[in-house]
C-alpha cells in the first residue's frame, strides 16, 4: 500500500500552538538584539553600568527573557513534531522518519545559510540536527522521554564555567554581521553552534513531544490543572532564579567572580527552560479567554509563519548593525535595542497578517513544506 504524507491544514491548526510561537518570537527578538551591542564592559551579555534606565531593562529582560524563550522554542518545536507524527496515522515507523529527516535536512541547509549570511546565532540548525535524532525519540514511551528531559535539567544545572563565563568579555563578535572575508570563519560558528545546540534544547524537544502526543496545548480545557500548575510553578522559579544574575544590572548586588557566575549561570539556564515551559501553559491559558480580534489573529499569523518572521529578524539585525549600512552598535543603548526588537517584532506582525490576508503561507513555511511533503503540499 502506498502512504501520502499530508501537512496539517490550516484551517484545522489550533490556536494555542500558534499563539504561543507568535509571542515567542517577540522574547526571540528581545533575546538577540542585545548581543549586538559595543561598550567597554559587559555582563549577562550587556554593557555593564550603562545607567539605570538601561540596568532596568537589562533585568526585566535577564528576568523574563534571556534563557526562557528559547526553551519555549524547544517545547513548540517539539510539540509540532509530535503533530506531525500524529497526523501520518499508521504510516511505518520508517517512512515517519524519512519525512522527518527531510525537514531536518531543510532546516539545516536555511540555518546554516542564515547563520553564515546574517546571523550566527541562528538556531534552526541545531534544531534540524536535534530533529535527525529526534525522528527515532518520537516513538518512543512518554516516561522515557520525561526522563531524557528530567537527566538533562539535572545536567544543565551542574556547576559549569561555560554558562556566564565569557559575558563579562562582551558578545561574540562572530555574531555581529560583518564583511564577506567573515564568511568561512561565520561558518565554522554555525557548525559549532549545530553541534552543540541540540545538547541544550534536547530537554524542552522531549517535552514537548510529550505534550504533544497528549495534544495538552490544543485541548486545554482537558488539561487546565496541569497548565495552571506549570504556569504558576514554572514562571514564579524563573523570576525568582534569575535575580542572582538581574540584581547585577540595578546595582543591588555586585559583579561576580568566577566561581560564583559558575553557579548562578546554570542556575539561570535551569530555570529558564522551566519559564519557557510556563510561558507556553499561560500563553495558551489566555488564548482560551481572550477574544479572536485581528490582534490575536495577527499575532496566530506570526506563529503560522514563525520561520519566515524569526529571519525576518536577522534581516533588521544586518541593515541595523552590519558596519557597512547602519553601523548602529555605537550609538544605541539597551533601552535603545529592546525598542528596535518590540518594533521588529511588531513588524514580523503586521507582516505576517498582510501575508495571511493574501490567503498564502510564508516564504519559508512553503519551502519547508515542499521539501518534507512534496510539491503539493502548498495546496493544503
Amino acid at each position: 500500500m502506498t502512504f501520502v504524507a499530508v501537512p496539517t491544514a490550516a484551517r484545522e491548526r489550533a490556536l494555542g500552538p500558534d499563539l504561543a510561537r507568535g509571542f515567542m518570537l517577540l522574547f526571540i527578538a528581545l533575546a538577540n538584539s542585545h548581543y549586538f551591542l559595543v561598550a567597554h564592559g559587559y555582563f549577562g551579555g550587556y554593557p555593564y553600568g550603562g545607567g539605570t534606565v538601561d540596568g532596568v531593562v537589562a533585568w526585566l529582560i535577564t528576568t523574563f527573557v534571556d534563557g526562557r524563550s528559547f526553551p519555549m522554542f524547544g517545547l513548540l518545536f517539539g510539540y509540532g513534531v509530535a503533530q506531525i507524527v500524529r497526523r501520518q496515522g499508521d504510516a511505518p515507523r520508517r517512512t515517519v522518519r524519512r519525512l522527518l529527516w527531510r525537514r531536518a535536512l531543510v532546516l539545516i541547509v536555511v540555518g546554516f545559510l542564515h547563520a553564515t549570511l546574517l546571523y550566527a546565532g541562528d538556531i534552526l540548525t541545531a534544531y534540524g540536527v536535534l530533529l535527525l535524532v529526534g525522528a527515532w525519540m518520537v516513538h518512543w514511551r512518554g516516561r522515557w522521554l520525561l526522563l531524557v528531559a528530567g537527566a538533562m535539567l539535572v545536567l544543565i544545572a551542574l556547576p559549569s564555567a561555560d554558562s556566564l563565563a565569557t559575558s563579562v568579555l562582551g558578545p561574540d563578535p562572530s555574531a555581529l554581521p560583518r564583511t564577506w572575508a567573515d564568511i568561512v570563519g561565520r561558518a565554522e560558528v554555525s557548525a559549532f553552534v549545530a553541534t552543540l545546540g541540540p545538547i541544550g534544547f534536547l530537554a524542552p524537544f522531549a517535552v514537548g513531544l510529550w505534550a504533544g502526543r497528549r495534544r495538552i496545548l490544543e485541548r486545554p480545557e482537558q488539561h487546565l490543572a496541569l497548565l495552571r500548575t506549570v504556569a504558576a510553578v514554572g514562571i514564579v522559579v524563573a523570576v525568582l532564579a534569575a535575580q542572582p544574575v538581574a540584581l547585577v544590572h540595578l546595582d543591588v548586588l555586585p559583579l561576580p567572580d568566577a566561581s560564583t557566575r559558575n553557579v548562578i549561570g546554570p542556575l539561570h539556564d535551569v530555570s529558564g527552560l522551566l519559564g519557557g515551559l510556563g510561558y507556553a501553559a499561560i500563553v495558551t491559558l489566555i488564548g482560551r479567554r481572550v477574544p479572536r480580534g485581528r490582534v490575536v489573529e495577527a499575532i496566530r499569523a506570526t506563529g503560522q509563519r514563525s520561520m519566515t518572521c524569526y529571519l525576518t529578524q536577522s534581516v533588521v539585525w544586518t541593515v541595523a548593525f552590519t558596519p557597512a549600512l547602519l553601523d548602529l552598535s555605537d550609538d544605541l543603548s539597551v533601552l535603545g535595542v529592546a525598542l528596535l526588537a518590540v518594533a521588529t517584532w511588531v513588524f514580523t506582525v503586521l507582516l505576517a497578517h498582510r501575508i495571511q490576508r493574501s490567503g498564502s503561507r510564508g516564504p519559508f513555511e512553503t519551502l519547508v513544506r515542499r521539501v518534507t511533503y512534496g510539491p503539493t503540499s502548498h495546496v493544503r
